[in-house]
């Protein structure tokens, strides 16, 4: 590996590499991401290498093992190029013949190929598959042309380009840029970067850390994870600019230890960049010094609340404490501290080498830039997205996601599971921090979970009480204690219990518990309650006045009846009956008994006459 002592260095390394490069005739991108691991990519990567090996192909056909690629539930996937050919969902069998029709003899292999749900068309190349089109991937797409493990394929994108632009720069002027650029934390609360940058320069401290906030407390979120996973060069690039700005010596990423790929891949990339002396004393000869080091979290959701992540990292039980004095001011070791995420981190290289006007031409005029998404949900097409910020709910629903996969959305949940959920009269709304907030929604984490009518939304919200409860530190009473209050309500509606009176109790103490809780978590804990009593109040009164579940899911108020007119006692149900709770001889007409009736539903898909029905 090269040691780079300045900016020259580092040019000649990359012309190199590049050069280097042009002995391939074709390079394979192969996602080995956490979400196509789970579907055996392992075993694709294996056959690929033995496959190569045994045509002799190795120094002309390069495969790359990248980071997420976005579109999950495809994988394990891959692009090759220099056609951008896009095949999905791939198995160990078909990789001789990716290499004898495709790499060899250019033909599509049309099976592999992606199919786009609305038109059932095949799409071989990935530029033209809507899903991908209709985003603006200024992050995410850097992770297909990146092994994490090598430092060499970030270089050839220009790594590192940034940072030596920013040593040649005042430190004043790199927070500027930054002021300049629009970009607001994407890790939920939206501050405005460059101001918290500001402030952490200007605050008087013998030492000043950076940290970046790769905790990622929302388990359905994925962003993060994805480009630490996948291009963990990004996030130290920016983490120095950012120290080179702020004056800080020293960086911490602090990182949940379930994530192993994330934890690996960014321990590889540090070592890396020591190596070459991008990391440590005297970087690129210009007298920074500055380092970084890991720190694992175990995962708590509040430990994604800042002063509960220095609590952690400080070796103390990660719980907030009052903000009287911003981590600014007074952070790790009553430091001096600035702490954005991953995604943050990983613009700022952008920013500094394409300039904020580059940056600031995306998005609308309070939220500028791009944001990743995690889609899931009742949607045809989930995965990562990125989007223009202020671009609407209804385009990322419908034309990146594709719609429903059962014909009607709903409502969508944003921000992870202190958002709220939006209905579909709302999908106009342009996707920013103002925006969301303003309609009882937050951009938060970046979840967003589709839903269609078979959702209750008044399930929806005891589903996510029982997480916010479970996650919740308990230091405070009005999150300890409210949250606990407003769940017990929630399951008296759900089971039939309440009055109309309760409907009042529960905005009460929601408003209550959002107002007085001490941190951000508790704060937000009622979005999805007060959002969906806010759009879906009809659904809350019906449990509660008519004792029915509209959408047919809360099993207290729903049970099962086999109809006479079509049972012909084939006792089909009566056997998959794990409860016991049908009767009937056979060719006879079969009851379900209610009292036993746990209604899992099991005897319903077992019906082939379709003969039971849901009430």
């Amino acid at each position: 590996m090269e040691v780079i002592k300045n900016p020259e260095v580092l040019s000649v390394w990359r012309k190199k590499i590049l050069n280097k490069n042009t002995f391939y005739t074709h390079t394979v991108s192969l996602c080995g991401g956490t979400g196509c691991q789970a579907g055996s990519c392992g075993t694709v990567i294996s056959a690929f290498k033995k496959e190569l090996a045994r045509n002799k192909l190795e120094k002309k056909v390069r495969l790359r093992v990248t980071g997420c690629h976005g579109f999950c539930e495809q994988g394990p996937l891959m692009i090759i190029e220099p056609d951008n050919i896009f095949y999905c969902r791939l198995s160990p069998g078909d990789v001789p013949e990716i290499l004898t029709q495709t790499i060899k003899n250019h033909k599509i292999i049309e099976r592999l190929c992606y199919t786009d749900p609305s038109t059932q068309k095949k799409c071989p190349v990935e530029s033209k598959i809507p899903f991908y089109a209709q985003q603006s991937r200024i992050l995410i797409d850097r992770n297909k042309n990146t092994d994490p493990s090598d430092i060499e394929d970030y270089i050839a994108e220009n790594g590192y380009a940034a940072l030596c632009k920013s040593l040649k720069m005042q430190a004043n002027d790199i927070i500027q840029e930054i002021l300049k650029s629009g970009l607001r934390g994407r890790g939920g609360g939206g501050y405005p970067t460059g101001k918290k940058w500001q402030q952490t320069a200007a605050a008087a401290g013998e030492k000043k850390y950076i940290i970046c906030n790769a905790d990622e407390g929302d388990p359905g979120a994925y962003m993060d994870r994805s480009i630490l996973e996948g291009n963990p060069h990004s996030v130290i690039e920016g983490m120095m600019i950012g120290a080179k700005a702020i004056g800080a010596d020293e960086g911490i990423i602090y990182v949940r230890n379930e994530y192993p790929l994330a934890v690996l891949h960014a321990g590889i990339a540090l070592e890396q960049c020591r190596n070459a002396g991008l990391l440590g004393k005297n970087i690129l000869g210009s007298g920074f010094s500055f380092d970084i080091r890991i720190v694992r979290g175990a995962g708590a959701f509040v430990s994604g609340e800042s002063s509960a992540l220095i609590a952690s990292i400080s070796g103390k039980v990660g719980e907030p404490s009052p903000k009287d004095v911003h981590l600014s001011e007074k952070g790790l070791e009553q430091n001096p501290t600035n702490m954005n995420n991953v995604e943050t981190w990983a613009n700022i290289p952008l920013i500094i080498e394409n300039g904020a006007m580059w940056f600031a031409s995306r998005g609308t005029e309070r939220s500028k830039g791009t944001k990743i998404f995690a889609l899931t949900g009742k949607i045809k097409n989930t995965g990562l997205v990125e989007v223009a910020m202020g671009t609407s709910l209804k385009k990322i629903i419908y034309d990146i996601g594709g719609g429903s996969i059962s014909g009607t959305v709903k409502a969508v949940q944003t921000g992870g599971p202190s958002g709220g959920c939006l209905p579909a009269s709302k999908f106009d709304l342009p996707v920013d921090f103002e925006a969301l907030s303003e309609a009882g929604s937050m951009v938060g984490s970046g979840g967003m979970v589709v839903m269609d009518e078979n959702t209750c939304m008044v399930d929806v919200a005891r589903y996510f009480l029982d997480f916010l409860i479970d996650e919740s530190c308990g230091k405070c009473v009005p999150c300890r204690i409210g949250l606990s209050r407003i769940r017990e309500i929630i399951c008296r509606i759900t089971e039939g219990k309440a009055e109309m009176q309760d409907l009042e109790l529960l905005e009460e103490i929601s408003q209550t518990v959002s107002e007085a809780s001490l941190c951000a978590l508790g704060k937000t804990a009622p979005n999805p309650v007060l959002s969906t009593i806010r759009y879906f109040r009809e659904e809350y009164i019906s449990h509660i006045h008519d004792k029915k579940c509209p959408a047919k899911v809360c099993k207290s108020l729903i049970k099962f009846s086999i109809s006479p007119e079509i049972c012909t006692g084939c006792g089909a149900c009566k056997r998959e009956c794990p409860a016991g709770a049908i009767s009937g001889e056979k060719k006879q007409i079969h009851n379900i008994d209610q009292s036993i009736c746990t209604k899992c539903g099991i005897c319903r898909e077992t019906c082939r006459l379709s003969a039971i029905s849901l009430n």
